[in-house]
């Protein structure tokens, strides 16, 4: 038809013109803009996972270095440092039980029936005897319920009190000196034998690691036969 001659043309261009014709969508400065959205998105996530793992390690989640009020401020710096006490007088089982045990209200009684007979501040622990009633202590290292821990293997294996509890007997009040993270646990699993000491110094808390730690660590391991490496970090070890 006529129509079609005289429209033809019309229809007919080289792509080049047809390309500079078609309007632009998107401005040149897009890809940049959406580079720059990637690598922002990727970077915001990679600092809110460190901002969560470092806040799951830090002592506001950990309770490390939080001091526990107790019903009576019972004080190791007192008992354990100035006065001497060992360990054992009051945790009886810690060398033979996975606890290392409270000591009942006579253990405090033997002295205080005596000593400080009417101090205000441990009417608690004489109500407690006249009664019968546990005096409701505060636990300060407490670890989940899938967590098996033994006191008697470790302190059997040479592991000091002050290695995991830290310096006991300067503390007033009671802290968690140690994270207690799993972390934490395999790396001394991995490599004991910087904390093995000799038996006779397990409760000594003013103990220093001598300046040949390391070839005394090594003899102690043979010495006490710790379990290989592979052992002490299956998950079956503190998994049960």
């Amino acid at each position: 038809m006529w129509w079609s001659l005289v429209l033809r043309p019309q229809l007919v261009c080289s792509p080049h013109k047809r390309n500079a014709n078609m309007a632009q969508i998107f401005h040149r400065s897009s890809n940049f803009v959406a580079r720059a959205t990637l690598v922002l998105a990727l970077s915001a996530g990679g600092l809110a996972l460190a901002v969560i793992g470092g806040l799951a390690r830090s002592p506001y989640l950990t309770n490390q270095n939080v001091a526990r009020q107790q019903p009576v401020q019972f004080s190791h710096k007192h008992h354990a440092g100035d006065v001497g006490i060992d360990c054992r007088y009051c945790h009886t089982s810690v060398e033979s039980s996975a606890v290392a045990g409270l000591p009942p209200t006579k253990t405090c009684m033997n002295c205080h029936s005596v000593l400080f007979s009417n101090a205000g501040y441990l009417e608690p622990v004489r109500e407690s005897f006249r009664t019968g009633q546990s005096i409701a202590w505060v636990k300060v290292h407490r670890l989940p319920d899938f967590v098996y821990f033994n006191h008697s293997i470790h302190i059997n294996k040479g592991v000091g009190c002050a290695s995991c509890h830290g310096p006991v007997n300067q503390m007033p009040l009671l802290w968690q000196a140690s994270p207690l993270l799993m972390s934490w646990c395999l790396d001394c699993h991995r490599n004991p034998e910087p904390n093995l000491r000799p038996k006779s110094e397990i409760f000594n808390m003013d103990w220093k690691a001598p300046a040949n730690q390391a070839e005394l660590g090594k003899k102690l391991a043979a010495e006490y036969k710790l379990r290989t490496t592979a052992e002490l970090i299956s998950c079956s070890t503190c998994h049960r």
